[in-house]
C-alpha cells in the first residue's frame, strides 16, 4: 500500500514525461516532413532557424488540443476514447498547419506530404497509448475499496464502477445503517472508500474519519456541494465566509459567450449551409413532407422556445400528441431520418437557434417542458440547470449516458455552471468531436428508479451480512 502511494504522488509526473515524449516524437515526424518534402524556396526566411520556430508551434498546437480533449489521460481513460481525442487532435494541428503554410508559401502547397504526417502521427498514437496504459495498468493496480450506501438506488454506481475494472474494484458494501463505529471498524481495511449518497452529519463524520486516519475517500456530491464548489471565498474578518451568489453567469461572461456563440456559429454557417440544403432536399423528396421538427424546450429561466431539427420521422409521428422518442428500429424514422440520426446531423438547424438567442453552443440540453415538470416533482432542484441558456453541447452530453438519472444529469449540468469559464466551454466544445464519434446518445435519460438484478442481489447480500453481525453481537452478550 506504501508502494501505491509513493506512485500515486509521482502519477502526473509520470503522464507529464509521457505526453512530452509524445509530442517530441510527433514534432521530429514533422520536422522531417517538413524538411524533406516540401521546396526550401517556398519556405525561405524558414531555411536557417526559422523551421525550428514552425516545430515548436506544431508542438505547442498539438499540446493544446491534445490537453484540450483529454489526449493525455493514459489509463484514465479507456484506450479508445484516448486514441480517438489524440487522433481528432492531431487532425486538427494538420489541418491548421497546412494552411499556415500555405500562407506562408502564399500558395496551395501539395497536401500529400501531410497526409503522411497524419498517417505516421496515428501510428505515433496508437503505439504510445498502448504503451503508456500498460505502464499505468503495472503500476496502479485496482484498489480495494469499500463503499458506504445510502439509498438503495444509489448502489448501481457499483456496477457503473465496475466496468472500469482496470481501476476500481468495490470489495464490499456496507449500509450506512450498521453506524459510525461499525463504519470506521471496516473501512480501515481498505485501500479506499467510497460515500454514495450519505446524509450530511454522517458523512461528514466518515469523510473526517478517512481523512484523519490517511484513507483515500471517493464522495457523490450533493447539489449543495456543487454550489459551494463556486462560491466566493471573503477573507475580511477572522471568520472566513463563502458568497454563493445563485446568478448564474455574470453580465460579462454572458457577453463573452454570446459573442463567442456569433462568432463560431456565423463560420459554421459556412460549410454547413451547402449540408443543410443537400439534407433539405433529401427530407423532401422521400415524402414531402417538412423539412423541420420544432419542439418546445425550456432555456435560461425556464423561457419556452421552439428548438429546430432536421425531421427524421414520418409526418404525424406524434398525432396523438405524445411525445415517444425513438429508439432502435422504429418503424416511424424515414431512410433519410435513419442516416442524419446516425450522424448527428439532424441537430444543424440549431445553430439558428443559436445565432436567434434561444441557445448557446455550451450549456446544459433545453428539456422538454413536460420533462421539466415531471422531474421537477422527482428532483425539486431540476431547474436550476435554467440558471443559463440551454446549449448545443454541454457537461451532461460528454460525461452522461443516455440512461443518466435526472438527479445525476441535474449535477452533472450544475458542474458546469459553478465552473463555467470560456477555456471550459473552449474544452467541451472539443470534447464534442470525441462524443460524435461514440454510439453512445445522451439526448435522453431513464428516470426508472427499479433495480436490476445485480443491484438487488448486492443488496441483500449486504443485509444478509448485516443481520448476520447484529446476531453476532447478540449472542455474544451475557
Amino acid at each position: 500500500m506504501q508502494r501505491e502511494k509513493t506512485l500515486g504522488g509521482v502519477k502526473s509526473l509520470i503522464r507529464s514525461v509521457e505526453g512530452l515524449a509524445e509530442l517530441l516524437i510527433l514534432t521530429v515526424i514533422y520536422y522531417f516532413i517538413f524538411r524533406n518534402n516540401y521546396d526550401s524556396s517556398l519556405f525561405p526566411e524558414y531555411d536557417g532557424y526559422g523551421k525550428y520556430v514552425l516545430c515548436g508551434i506544431y508542438g505547442l498546437l498539438a499540446m493544446v488540443l491534445f490537453f484540450g480533449m483529454d489526449g493525455f489521460k493514459f489509463g484514465y481513460l479507456r484506450n479508445g476514447d484516448v486514441i480517438v481525442s489524440q487522433i481528432l487532435a492531431l487532425f486538427i494541428s494538420n489541418f491548421i498547419t497546412y494552411w499556415q503554410l500555405c500562407l506562408i508559401a502564399n500558395d496551395l502547397i501539395p497536401v500529400a506530404p501531410m497526409l503522411v504526417l497524419m498517417v505516421l502521427g496515428a501510428a505515433v498514437v496508437i503505439a504510445c497509448t498502448l504503451l503508456y496504459s500498460a505502464i499505468y495498468h503495472h503500476l496502479y493496480v485496482p484498489k480495494e475499496m469499500v463503499m458506504i450506501l445510502g439509498r438503495d438506488e444509489s448502489v448501481t454506481l457499483k456496477f457503473k464502477m465496475e466496468t472500469r475494472p482496470d481501476k476500481y474494484h468495490v470489495s464490499k458494501l456496507i449500509s450506512m445503517d450498521e453506524g459510525l463505529e461499525s463504519i470506521c471498524d471496516q473501512i480501515v481495511n481498505y485501500d479506499a472508500v467510497i460515500i454514495n449518497d450519505v446524509p450530511a452529519d454522517l458523512r461528514n463524520d466518515i469523510l473526517k474519519f478517512c481523512y484523519r486516519n490517511k484513507i483515500r475517500a471517493y464522495l457523490t456530491p450533493k447539489v449543495t456541494d456543487i454550489v459551494l464548489r463556486g462560491a466566493e471565498g471573503i477573507h475580511l474578518f477572522d471568520t472566513p465566509l463563502l458568497l454563493v451568489k445563485g446568478a448564474g453567469l455574470t453580465p460579462v461572461q454572458r457577453l463573452v459567450k454570446r459573442i463567442m456563440d456569433l462568432v463560431l456559429c456565423l463560420v459554421l454557417m459556412i460549410p454547413a449551409t451547402p449540408i443543410m440544403l443537400c439534407i433539405a432536399l433529401a427530407i423532401k423528396l422521400e415524402d414531402g413532407g417538412p423539412v423541420f421538427y420544432k419542439q418546445a424546450r425550456a432555456t435560461l429561466d425556464n423561457r419556452v422556445f421552439d428548438i429546430l431539427k432536421f425531421r427524421s420521422m414520418i409526418v404525424d409521428a406524434e398525432k396523438n400528441g405524445k411525445s415517444i422518442p425513438a429508439k432502435g428500429d422504429d418503424p416511424r424514422i424515414t431512410k433519410v431520418g435513419r442516416f442524419i440520426r446516425a450522424t448527428r446531423l439532424d441537430e444543424l438547424p440549431q445553430i439558428l437557434n443559436i445565432i436567434k438567442g434561444d441557445m448557446s453552443l455550451v450549456g446544459p440540453r433545453p428539456e422538454r417542458v413536460e420533462h421539466m415538470k415531471k422531474y421537477g416533482k422527482i428532483v425539486p432542484e431540476f431547474d436550476f440547470r435554467t440558471k443559463v441558456k440551454g446549449g448545443l453541447t454541454g457537461y451532461a452530453q460528454i460525461y452522461g449516458k443516455y440512461n443518466t438519472t435526472p438527479y445525476d444529469k441535474l449535477r452533472l449540468d450544475m458542474m458546469y455552471i459553478e465552473n463555467y469559464s470560456l477555456m471550459l466551454d473552449i474544452k467541451l466544445l472539443l470534447m464534442t468531436l470525441r462524443i460524435i464519434f461514440s454510439k453512445e446518445s445522451t439526448e435522453g435519460f431513464s428516470n426508472s428508479s427499479k433495480l436490476d438484478r445485480r443491484a438487488r442481489k448486492a443488496l441483500r447480500d449486504m443485509r444478509r451480512e448485516q443481520k448476520e453481525k447484529e446476531e453476532q453481537k447478540e449472542t455474544a452478550k451475557p
